[in-house]
Formats: structure tokens, C-alpha cells, sequence
């Protein structure tokens, strides 16, 4: 299975919600700052990713989602 995490990072207010709730550890604070000023995810193991949809449902800023390969993306 193909997953693609996607992160808006000039959306990020780098909160880290989506590095607690992901269960495989699929994400990381990454040293790169936005425009905000902010610390933005990274992704670090995209082959461990469920595509359960925790990071994209309790993203306070609509910034991260979860998709496997084939499935249409609209940012």
C-alpha cells in the first residue's frame, strides 16, 4: 500500500497534535520554520501510516491529510 501524507505548512501553527495522535509514529517536528514562525511536521515513515485519519480530523488548522496512492487529492 502507497500512502501520501500531505502537510500545508504555511497552515501549521506547529500545535504537534498530529505527532501525538499518530499511533506508528509516522511524524516528527522537523527543524524547518514557516512563514509564521512556526515548527512544522515532517514526515519521517510514511510505510507505517494507517490512513486513519486522526491527524487530518483533530487538525485544528485543516493542514495534514492522509491518502493512498490512486485516491484523488484536493489540497
Amino acid at each position: 500500500m502507497n500512502v501520501r501524507v500531505f502537510i500545508l505548512e504555511e497552515r501549521c501553527k506547529g500545535c504537534g497534535i498530529c505527532i501525538e495522535v499518530c499511533q506508528p509514529r509516522v511524524l516528527e517536528l522537523s527543524e524547518k520554520v514557516n512563514a509564521h514562525g512556526r515548527r512544522v511536521p515532517r514526515v519521517v515513515h510514511p510505510d507505517k501510516c494507517l490512513v486513519c485519519g486522526l491527524c487530518e480530523m483533530l487538525c485544528p488548522d485543516f493542514a495534514i491529510w492522509a491518502t493512498m496512492e490512486g485516491d484523488e487529492v484536493v489540497p
